[in-house]
């Protein structure tokens, strides 16, 4: 699985899956988490592929450890869904 980039101030990351109905449970369970953190991602889905930015715009825009927390996870869901 490829690691995050640091990029203009963001953490970006390319997900693959399957197909497309894999990647959009991907982003179901990526929104519960991400709600539960209060810690939202810019992401845009183009049918079995998932894009994410991670920044903090209360602290600027910059990366910050709430995005390497949160990257965390998603990385844990995204190896889950992948099995």
């Amino acid at each position: 699985m490829d690691k995050w980039t640091e990029q203009h101030n963001r953490l970006v990351k390319l997900f693959q899956f399957k197909d497309f109905k894999q990647a959009f449970e991907f982003m179901k369970r990526v929104a519960v988490i991400a709600d539960k953190m209060d810690h939202h991602p810019f992401w845009t889905n183009c049918y079995n592929k998932v894009y994410m930015e991670l920044n903090t715009h209360s602290a600027g825009g910059i990366v910050t450890e709430k995005d390497n927390m949160l990257a965390q996870a998603i990385d844990s869901i995204a190896h889950e869904s992948n099995g």
